[in-house]
């Protein structure tokens, strides 16, 4: 994400410039005071935001990858609204919570598809031993939480270089991870590991920036509970080629974020990336995990960028 962290990112337009108002379980609810009941004005120019086009009924409604929507690129519009909102347009989870926000999203009938659970940090990853006990520590606390409370996932990351070697990296990552594993394993909780652009205007010096770095290290690890993040968005920045790169690696991905290239913009016509082929490439690698998209929108309505791009992913 350029120039930003998933804790620090800021919208350019915030929910009370917008004036939207959506829908939530007792009524509609104002985005921007969170006031809801019957007495709440829906002021949205365009209507809901899943509209007259059918959006929410087919959304995650045939085999392949399930919508989600990562929380820290809307993270200017309040959590419980944002839950409502999201809800409302049909999705049924959202990614990168914090432990102390999956009750939230849960009392809005969405699932937490990838828990944050502060295990290191992307700069502090697992390619250093310095961050293990404190990686493994999180794991420990936390994956038996995310069992007990329906979170599949949760996350960590590789770690910044600062100089180090890839085969270094990549020995000292296996390492950690063989001890996270067995926690993983024994809860049905999946430890996912995000692969990141280190290119000027992303995560500059991230060791884990390409698949193949990614995939030596699920290889040795070798364990159904520790799987690949693959950032689309990233990776095309990186190296190219998604469909055959994802299909290819196929048995080890264990979740994707989207996002359009250049910019990290909505993923529609004014990007390089043509999602609904790859969402149809996806389906067709047999994946029925959750693909969360993490774009952060341009314009002066990001719940309809986004109730666009879950159509645009449901039509594919």
């Amino acid at each position: 994400m350029p120039n930003l962290t998933r804790r620090e990112a800021l919208m350019a337009t915030g929910a009370a410039s917008l004036g939207l108002v959506v829908r939530g379980a007792g009524g509609r609810v104002n985005v921007q005071t969170g006031a809801s009941g019957p007495d709440a004005v829906q002021i949205a120019s365009g209507g809901r935001i899943n509209g007259q086009t059918g959006t929410a009924s087919r959304v995650n409604s045939q085999p392949g990858p399930v919508q989600s929507v990562a929380r820290w690129c809307f993270s200017d519009i309040p959590l419980e609204p944002f839950c409502a909102a999201v809800a409302d347009m049909g999705l049924t989870a959202m990614d990168l919570l914090t432990v102390d926000e999956w009750s939230v999203a849960q009392d809005h009938g969405l699932t937490v598809s990838c828990g944050d659970v502060a295990a290191g940090t992307i700069e502090d990853g697992l390619n250093e031993p310095a961050n293990h006990a404190t990686i493994i520590g999180a794991f420990e606390e936390n994956i038996p939480r995310a069992a007990r409370e329906g979170v599949p996932n949760v996350i960590c990351f590789f770690g910044n270089r600062r100089g180090m070697s890839d085969a270094d990296g990549i020995d000292n990552s296996i390492r950690c991870l063989r001890e996270c594993a067995p926690i993983a394993e024994s809860e049905g909780v999946t430890i996912l590991v995000e692969v990141l652009n280190s290119k000027a205007g992303g995560h500059v010096d991230y060791i884990g920036d390409h698949t193949d770095y990614a995939l030596e290290v699920m290889r040795a690890v070798d364990s159904p509970r520790v799987r690949i993040l693959y950032d689309i968005y990233h990776m095309q920045i990186m190296e190219g080629d998604i469909i055959r790169t994802l299909t290819d690696a196929r048995d080890w991905i264990g979740h994707y974020h989207t996002g359009g290239v250049p910019g990290r913009a909505e993923i529609d016509g004014t990007q390089e990336l043509h999602y609904p082929a790859i969402v149809r490439a996806i389906r067709d690698t047999g994946f029925s995990g959750y693909m969360a998209h993490e774009f952060i929108p341009r314009g002066g309505d990001p719940l309809r960028s986004l109730a666009e791009a879950v159509e645009l992913c449901a039509d594919a």
